[in-house]
């Protein structure tokens, strides 16, 4: 178990609701961002001069450009129903983690200076000044959001709590109060491509070491080509799908189901981040500016189709925004949804017959999923209702044979976050990030006990870096989550091709060819 600076809760098969306990996370925040993380994404480095008028200005801005925003505002009746549906609430009792007590936080600044009874009778409609203590609790409780809109879904008026965080951060932005992880991770995508800050010549060598693993284990040459010109699909995943485990084995499952496809792909150093932060800051422009790299690379690169990998908030930007934000994508095959997520990819293949699939290579599992948050209550998958839920479901029962589902009411649009969305997978916010997790361990723990479940699977980069990080905590192994092409990976069958069974060292470069060593140089 790992060691905590703070009390873990202990898991049970069915979270209950936690006592109230006023101020158990006042003393929870990031880190706040420096000035050479602001200033790239057009943000002031410091708290500004007159920061309360900048700040009632930029609200006034959003409250005008975005008309859901004033609604949310307005139309909460404090009927109670969100109080006890936030994970953050339930592994805290900390009530300012309630999501309309969240939403409070705003709300009595909006009706100080936007509403006529707050601005005569301030007291009498609880309106309150924008004043530092304020600005303090903005930056603590606003940074205690996933952004996992759990809330809204039983929300009778549909008020979403993460808008109005989003709405949030980017005033604090404004005025120079911002957060690091995020900023710094924005920051990183603009500099070199990607948000782990992994250069061009560490991507090619990554990719030529799975391409040689996967030869290895399977004696097939399986490609994991980059920056290729001319490629019918560019596959767009997050970072961590480069180094870490379990992210790393779905890649080498996206690659599999690739070649046994048939098609040709490849990845984007320019654009080699699905992930777009820019979301979690409330902030339009940067989102636009990471998405509009991945339309860049697919020009340059000439590609017929985008597919996106395994992550949550990226394909609720690509599902939701991307046309939005750097569209048109009338140069893309029309044949093709843009974009395509590599689930309903393989799920094709898998509805074709096209792919060999032995599920007895995933006896070793039983297996349950986690709906990632962004992807279950933000998107869809394939071209029905609900195809996001059963789409990967279907594709774990077509490569394993052992599956439960956990309990109905921590599952599918009311799935439990990992605890570690919206910007928060930073090990400042441990505490929280631990303590928000239980609610979705707890229903892991239920099937655990009464199915015997081994693993979890996910489709969320964030989820799976949450969840091998937080399961320590709870006496449970950080590699029991795994990667949804991971369990495709163990169980495709691959077709060789006519140069598997020549010598490997056919492919070692013709030293007298020049051009050949031109481009092992800019291998290496």
């Amino acid at each position: 178990m790992a060691k905590a600076t703070f009390e873990v809760p202990e898991l049970t098969q069915y979270t209950e609701v936690p006592s109230v306990t006023p101020g158990a996370m006042a003393h929870s925040a990031p880190f706040k961002s420096k000035e050479d993380f602001q200033t790239p994404l057009g943000f002031p480095g410091e708290l500004v001069d007159d920061w309360q008028t900048k700040a009632i200005d930029k609200m006034g801005e959003l409250l005008g450009k975005y008309r859901s925003l004033r609604v949310y505002m307005d139309a909460c009746v404090k009927c109670g129903a969100c109080t006890d549906k936030c994970h953050y609430f339930l592994g805290t009792g900390d009530p300012k983690n309630m999501p309309v007590a969240r939403q409070d936080l705003m709300r009595k600044v909006y009706r100080r200076y936007f509403t006529l009874s707050g601005k005569l009778f301030p007291k009498l409609v609880g309106a309150e000044d924008f004043t530092e203590e304020v600005l303090d609790d903005w930056y603590s409780y606003f940074h205690q959001c996933s952004q996992c809109r759990r809330c809204s879904v039983f929300c009778p008026y549909g008020i979403d709590t993460a808008e109005i965080s989003m709405a949030a951060r980017e005033i604090m932005d404004s005025i120079g109060v911002g957060q690091k992880y995020c900023n710094e991770i924005i920051g990183k995508v603009y500099k070199i491509g990607n948000n782990l800050g992994l250069p061009g010549p560490a991507l090619v060598d990554t990719l030529e070491g799975l391409e040689e693993d996967v030869y290895d284990d399977t004696g097939v040459k399986v490609r994991y080509p980059i920056d290729e010109e001319g490629a019918e699909i560019l596959l767009v995943t997050p970072s961590a799908d480069f180094f870490a485990e379990p992210h790393v084995d779905g890649l080498i499952g996206y690659g599999k189901v690739f070649h046994e496809a048939g098609v040709s792909w490849t990845l984007s150093s320019y654009a080699s981040e699905a992930a777009n932060f820019g979301m979690f800051i409330g902030s339009y422009d940067n989102m636009r500016r990471v998405a509009q790299r991945i339309r860049e690379a697919a020009i340059k690169l000439k590609v017929k189709r985008i597919v996106f990998g395994e992550c949550g908030h990226a394909w609720r930007v690509a599902y939701s925004f991307l046309n939005t934000l750097a569209g048109p994508w009338d140069f893309l095959d029309p044949r093709y949804p843009v974009p395509q997520h590599i689930c309903e990819f393989t799920y094709e293949l898998i509805q074709q017959g096209k792919l060999n699939l032995d599920k007895s290579e995933n006896d070793d599992k039983v297996l349950t999923y986690h709906d990632s948050c962004n992807v279950a209550r933000a998107s869809r998958m394939g071209s029905t209702p609900g195809g996001q839920f059963e789409i990967p479901r279907a594709i774990i029962r077509a490569t394993c044979n052992n599956f439960y589902d956990m309990d109905e009411d921590t599952i599918r649009d009311r799935t439990f976050c990992c605890g570690g969305g919206g910007g928060l997978l930073t090990d400042d916010l441990m505490e929280l990030r631990v303590k928000g997790a239980k609610p979705r361990l707890d229903a892991l723990n239920n099937v655990i006990q009464e199915k015997g479940v081994t693993h979890m699977a996910a489709i969320c980069a964030i989820c799976k870096s949450q969840f091998t990080k937080v399961l320590p905590y709870y006496g449970l192994e950080m590699d029991q989550i795994v990667s949804v092409h991971q369990l495709v990976s163990n169980a495709i069958v691959l077709t060789p091709g006519p140069d598997d069974d020549e010598d490997e060292d056919d492919d070692e470069p013709d030293l007298d060819d020049p051009n050949e060593e031109e481009e092992t140089d800019e291998a290496a």
